[in-house]
């Protein structure tokens, strides 16, 4: 199908007028309002922030990507940023978000090492991921082989380099990061790092080393679990691409070898026995016995994991570990009179995100849950008809960020797996 035609179908098969109509606005929005063609390359922001994250950009397409195959002009677009993120990743591996001009002025300033056309510094391990997915993805449906260069190879050596370096944050890398500015409007101190920008102190796991987590807020323990998770997984994908388009035996087995250290990491210290739900999974670790149990609304997450194709939905830690974080155990975990689902320490006590609310339904097996999530979804949107980045679970009306594209893609994508 082409987009044409998934309108036409929505109108078929989605009865209820407000899910439907939301439904077309939340498919459209990124390509109607945060998408921009230069030359062979495409720039996404996420939306009411003028400047693109790695992870935002992909989540923002992952709906469209089965409908290229239909569609040169949504294949050339997709296309068109993964050249894009391949060329910022090759800037920086350590910057998480950037712009397409040189400079823009910002309200506050950020100790590391910053490049033109680099927005935001943060090192998080799912931005280096995010690409990979992708490029993955693309080339499972297109069978398009022409983004696997010389240039892909070496970004696919840049971003294991990274990798590797970080296994060994405290004694190989040089990566800091200190914001000042949020000594004044971040009492959380989640927008930078501690110890002058180093973050504390980590042991060797086999894991990958994290400063901030996907809402962009720093770590506790360095090692964040969701993130190393989808890491392995997207490892298991460039085997695949080095092994069947490059041939080259060396890299696949440095990548396996980094794999299973990854792995390794995971289970010896990514699991916490709880006294309530027994096996579960931590959110971060430091190597050194200390865990963090929540969750955070943000992808990659504790809830996403199948989503993520780390496991299955019916994989018994997984289950012990969704008991867990749906609950009021999860410290970001809130109920009220209009909602309930998971938080962020990024937004206020009380707030929940709707891409949390999507990514339970995706992950779950039980058809009335789903319903009520959707319904939930729709009903909360502060008569925008659009979803936000998050909403006080007792007054919808109050939000953050009014246009938030991600969580409209990610949306649009449960819709279409439910009805289409």
């Amino acid at each position: 199908m082409n987009r044409t035609e998934i309108m036409q179908k929505a109108d078929d098969v989605i009865k209820d007028q407000k899910l439907r109509e939301m439904f077309k606005k939340c498919f459209m929005s990124t390509l109607e309002t945060s998408l921009k063609v230069e030359g062979d390359k495409t720039y996404i922001i996420t939306g009411d922030i003028n400047a693109m994250w790695l992870r935002d950009s992909s989540c923002q397409v992952n709906h469209y990507l089965k409908l290229m195959k239909d569609d040169q002009d949504l294949q050339n677009k997709i296309k068109g940023l993964i050249r894009s993120q391949i060329e910022y990743v090759l800037l920086d591996p350590y910057a998480n978000a950037f712009l397409n001009t040189e400079d823009v002025p910002r309200e506050y300033h950020d100790t590391t090492i910053m490049k033109p056309y680099v927005w935001e510094r943060k090192f998080e391990l799912d931005s280096l991921c995010y690409p990979v997915k992708l490029a993955y993805q693309y080339y499972k449906e297109t069978n398009d082989t022409t983004i696997f260069d010389k240039q892909y190879l070496y970004f696919i050596h840049t971003i294991l380099d990274v990798f590797e370096t970080e296994q060994y944050h405290s004694q190989k890398s040089s990566y800091t990061f200190e914001r000042d500015m949020a000594k004044v409007w971040n009492l959380r101190k989640t927008e930078t790092l501690q110890n002058h920008g180093h973050g504390f102190d980590t042991r060797y796991t086999g894991m990958v080393w994290s400063a901030f987590r996907p809402s962009d807020d720093a770590c506790a323990l360095n090692y964040n679990i969701p993130g190393n998770m989808f890491c392995s997984v997207i490892l298991s994908y460039l085997v695949e691409i080095v092994r069947d388009l490059y041939q080259d035996e060396r890299l696949v087995e440095r990548i396996i070898d980094l794999k299973f250290q990854i792995d390794y990491g995971i289970e010896l210290f990514g699991t916490y026995l709880h006294p309530k739900y027994g096996k579960i999974y931590a959110y971060e670790t430091d190597g050194y016995g200390n865990h963090i149990l929540m969750d955070d609304a943000n992808v990659p997450s504790l809830l996403s994991l199948p989503y993520l194709e780390y496991c299955h939905e019916d994989d018994p830690i997984y289950q012990n570990t969704r008991r867990f974080i749906l609950s009021e155990d999860n410290p970001y975990y809130y109920a009220g009179k209009k909602a309930k689902g998971i938080g962020s320490p990024h937004t206020w006590e009380n707030y929940i995100w709707p891409i949390a609310l999507t990514m339970q339904a995706l992950t779950s097996t039980n058809q009335q849950e789903i319903q009520t999530l959707i319904d939930m979804i729709v009903n909360n949107t502060g008569d925008t008809g659009y979803c936000h980045e998050s909403f006080d679970v007792n007054d919808d009306s109050q939000y953050t960020r009014p246009w938030f594209c991600w969580a409209n893609s990610l949306f649009a994508e449960l819709i279409m797996k439910v009805y289409f």
